[in-house]
């Protein structure tokens, strides 16, 4: 029988993101609980959101003490914790005095945003926008439309028209490229296609092929922003500056917020009523992002990030398990590719043993903990997650049998 809350789910709520797994009721540090009281171990952190893990003072104290003053005033005001956070945010990406940022409460919106720039730039004589294949970069109309997953698209179609997909391929974009594009959208690392690094020098040939054809190089750091890949930003790994680039999930540390960040020319090309949010910038999210963001710095943790997340791959590729392909990823957004298509099975096995993950697809479980863990979380997840997969592959040598077994 189904739980009473899971009742109300499904006649309260709208079915487009399917059943819920618990009703969780707090959080502490890299650990939630549920409605029973059941401890889990959140190496999801709401997917990359969580930065700073559940309830951490900071964040705590940051709302309260702007809610306490001011929380909204409309984009026909500045305000202190709104202008803090832009210039912190162009500090961080290294944008120097030409840069500029747009704010808004999610990364569709700030994708949305990025999509604007682009057709802002390209105007009539550069119609052409390219994106990557099995890339995500949202669910509203116009970052669907930037979204290289057909079965995505299928339901709403028409798409808005002008995107064009490439395989993940410096030869591809080469072949591609022209006087009539106005951006390429790329994703350093492809969170909702498994966990997928770009090719060996992507973005540094993107970026040479972009400039000279004068097209806008845009990349999404929604998933691997604010430190998450041992980086500020995953594109600084490469040594390149882009044109903007979209951020949003870690920034905020669970208050929802997002942000399009531009450099150099780029800056000059919203003009006033071109774009616009009620509640883009508004003094309360850009507080908490403020004070999160400090936390990250002053804590070390995109440092904290490459050292743990060193640590938790060479744990994930110790694991004798015979489901374990590879690892994917950077820093603490790693991938764990599977030989079978039973991601879905681990995740349930996983929080059966108290311990949340996601299947980005049916052969790959993303992981993505708060950047706050330490080697006691590590310690404990790698525990979790054998028993997790030792779960499945059980019940896999059940439905199917060696011949030795059967005999």
């Amino acid at each position: 029988m189904a739980p009473t809350w899971a009742e109300d789910v499904d006649r309260d709520l709208v079915r487009s993101a399917g059943a819920r797994l618990a009703l969780l009721e707090r959080g502490e540090g890299a650990y939630v609980w549920d409605a029973d009281g059941k401890r889990y171990l959140d190496f999801l952190a709401g997917i990359a959101v969580n930065s700073l893990g559940h309830a951490h003072p900071v964040f705590v104290e940051a709302i309260a003490r702007q809610a306490a003053t001011l929380s909204h005033v409309s984009n026909y005001f500045a305000t202190p914790p709104q202008l803090a956070l832009a210039a912190q945010l162009k500090r961080l990406a290294g944008t120097g005095d030409t840069g500029r940022v747009y704010f808004g409460n999610s990364g569709a919106e700030a994708n949305e945003a990025a999509f604007k720039l682009a057709r802002l730039h390209g105007g009539a004589d550069r119609p052409r926008i390219l994106a990557l294949k099995d890339a995500f970069h949202g669910r509203t109309m116009g970052t669907l439309a930037l979204t290289g997953k057909p079965h995505m698209q299928q339901p709403f179609e028409p798409m808005v028209p002008g995107v064009e997909f490439l395989d993940s391929t410096i030869e591809a974009l080469e072949a591609a490229m022209d006087e009539r594009v106005a951006a390429l959208f790329v994703e350093p690392i492809k969170g909702e296609a498994g966990v997928v690094e770009l090719p060996a020098g992507y973005l540094q040939a993107a970026r040479e092929i972009t400039a000279r054809s004068g097209a806008l190089l845009i990349v999404d750091e929604i998933q691997t922003g604010a430190g998450r890949t041992g980086a500020w930003f995953a594109f600084q790994h490469a040594g390149i500056e882009p044109d903007a680039i979209t951020v949003a999930k870690g920034i905020g540390g669970g208050f929802p917020i997002g942000a399009l960040i531009t450099f150099g020319r780029a800056s000059e090309l919203f003009y006033p009523g071109t774009h616009g949010s009620t509640f883009g910038g508004n003094p309360l999210g850009t507080a908490v992002a403020s004070a999160v963001l400090g936390e990250i710095e002053s804590g070390g943790l995109v440092e904290a990030a490459a050292t743990h997340g060193a640590r938790l791959r060479q744990v994930l590729e110790s694991l004798d398990s015979s489901l374990v392909e590879g690892v994917r990823g950077r820093g603490l957004l790693l991938g764990v590719a599977l030989r079978h298509p039973v991601a879905g099975a681990v995740v349930a096995a996983a929080q059966e043993h108290g311990l949340i993950v996601n299947a980005a697809n049916e052969r790959t479980v993303r992981i993505a903990p708060p950047l706050t863990i330490g080697d006691v979380e590590i310690d404990e997840f790698a525990e979790l997650f054998a028993a997790a997969l030792n779960t499945v592959e059980s019940a896999l040598l059940l439905e199917n049998p060696t011949p030795e077994e059967s005999a």
